[in-house]
C-alpha cells in the first residue's frame, strides 16, 4: 500500500497539470471550436503585469496556448486594444473568459488587490525601460523597487501560490569584472560601482527588494526570478522593448556605424517559456534563472547577420566599426551614449546552464532571434522610410 501511494502521489499532486494537457488535446483535435465541458479545465488565473509590453505579450500568449486563464494589468484602459491587437499579431483571439484586465500603476496600490484577487500566480514582468537617459535616476529606481514590493505584498495577501518576476542581466553583469567565468545567478551588480546606469540600478535594487521581502515578511508566497539579456525576437506592434532599438536602427540607417559593444542576446518567445517554466516547476522555488541565448554578439556581428540574410532590407545596415574616441566624442552632445561609453570594448559571456538542468529549458540561437526582430519589423512596417 506504502509502495501504490508513492506512486501514485505525483499523480494527485500534478492533477491540474493533467487536466491541462488533456484540454490542449481537445484543443488540438477540434480546433476552435472548444467543447463546453472544456472550460472545466481553464482553473488556474495567472496575473500578468504590463501586458501590453513586448515580454509581458508573449507570456499572455503562451499562457493562453497551455489553457490558463490571464488577467493583465495596464496603466490605462485605452491600452486594452493595444494588447488585443498585440496577441492578434501572435495569433490569439481569446474571449472574456480567457482574458480579463485590470487598470494599476507600478507607483499606486489603486487596483492592485483586484488584480490579484483569487490569483494563483502572478508573472511581474512590467517595470520601465526607456530608450533615452531619464531627468533623475528615481524616475526608474522607485517604479521598479516600489512596483516589486507592491505586487509581491499584494500577491502574499491574496494567497497567491508563486510570484514569478522579471529582471535582468543588469542585476548580474555590471560593476565586476569576471575574467576566467561567465556570470551565472550566484553573481550581483556591484551597486557601489560609479558608472551604473539608471536602469542598471532599477533592476538591481528591484530585485534585491524581491528578495529581501520574501525573507522576511513573504510567508507562505513563492518566488522565482527571470534574468534575461537584451530580449529580441518577433515584435507584436509598436511596443517593444528597448534592446529591439539595436536592430531597428540598423535597419533603418539611423545609426551611422557599429561602436564596439558586446551583448547578450534571448529570443522572447523563450523567455516567456521560461517564466512558464519558473512558475510551476516546484524546483524554482527560491531560485532566479538567466535568460541568454548564446554567446554573447557584438554590434558588428549583429549587423552582419542582418546583412547576410536580410536581402534589400538590409541595404542600409553599416557594417563598419565605430572607433572609441568618437563614440566617447559623441557621447557629450547626444545623453544616450553616455550609457554605453563604459562598456566599449569589453566582451563579457554568461552561462544559462542552470536553467537548462533544472527547468529543462531550452532556447533558439542568437541568428534566429535577430532575424525573426528584423522579419517582424519589416512585416509591421515599423522602419524608417527611406527619404
Amino acid at each position: 500500500m506504502a509502495r501504490l501511494y508513492a506512486c501514485t502521489l505525483p499523480i494527485y499532486r500534478h492533477w491540474p497539470r493533467f487536466l491541462k494537457l488533456i484540454a490542449a488535446l481537445i484543443r488540438t483535435i477540434y480546433g476552435n471550436e472548444i467543447a463546453p465541458s472544456e472550460e472545466a479545465f481553464l482553473n488556474e488565473l495567472v496575473l500578468v503585469t504590463g501586458g501590453s509590453g513586448f515580454i509581458g505579450a508573449h507570456c499572455i500568449l503562451q499562457l493562453l496556448s497551455a489553457g490558463y486563464r490571464v488577467r493583465t494589468t495596464v496603466r490605462s484602459s485605452a491600452r486594452e486594444a493595444d494588447v488585443l491587437a498585440m496577441l492578434r499579431e501572435g495569433g490569439a483571439e481569446p474571449s472574456s473568459h480567457a482574458l480579463s484586465f485590470a487598470v494599476a500603476d507600478l507607483l499606486s496600490d489603486a487596483g492592485w488587490a483586484e488584480a490579484v484577487a483569487g490569483c494563483d500566480y502572478v508573472l511581474h514582468v512590467a517595470s520601465p525601460f526607456p530608450a533615452g537617459i531619464p531627468e533623475h535616476e528615481d524616475d526608474l529606481i522607485r517604479p521598479a523597487r516600489e512596483g516589486a514590493l507592491r505586487v509581491l505584498r499584494m500577491a502574499r495577501d491574496a494567497g497567491v501560490r508563486r510570484v514569478v518576476l522579471t529582471s535582468s542581466f543588469a542585476a548580474i553583469g555590471y560593476g565586476t569584472e569576471l575574467p576566467g567565468r561567465p556570470y551565472s545567478e550566484v553573481d550581483w551588480t556591484d551597486l557601489k560601482a560609479t558608472d551604473l546606469s539608471a536602469y542598471v540600478k532599477s533592476k538591481t535594487m528591484a530585485e534585491h527588494a524581491a528578495w529581501d521581502f520574501i525573507a522576511r515578511e513573504g510567508d507562505a508566497l513563492e518566488l522565482s526570478v527571470v534574468n534575461p539579456v537584451g530580449v529580441f525576437g518577433p515584435v507584436l506592434g509598436p511596443d517593444y522593448s528597448t534592446s529591439i532599438q539595436v536592430v531597428k536602427r540598423l535597419m533603418d540607417g539611423s545609426m551611422p556605424g557599429c561602436p564596439r559593444l558586446s551583448f547578450g542576446l534571448v529570443d522572447v518567445r523563450d523567455v516567456a517559456d521560461l517564466h512558464l517554466r519558473a512558475m510551476t516547476n516546484p524546483a524554482a522555488k527560491g531560485e532566479r534563472f538567466l535568460a541568454v541565448g548564446g554567446p554573447f554578439m557584438s554590434i558588428q556581428q549583429v549587423a552582419q547577420t542582418l546583412k547576410d540574410n536580410m536581402g534589400p532590407a538590409a541595404a542600409r545596415v553599416p557594417t563598419r566599426i565605430l572607433p572609441d574616441w568618437l563614440v566617447r566624442g559623441l557621447a557629450l552632445f547626444i545623453p544616450v551614449l553616455r550609457q554605453i561609453t563604459p562598456e566599449l570594448g569589453k566582451k563579457k559571456k554568461a552561462t544559462h546552464i542552470k536553467a537548462r538542468k533544472m527547468l529543462g529549458w531550452t532556447n533558439r540561437s542568437n541568428e534566429e532571434a535577430i532575424l525573426a526582430t528584423a522579419e517582424s519589423l519589416v512585416r509591421l512596417g515599423l522602419l524608417r522610410k527611406s527619404k
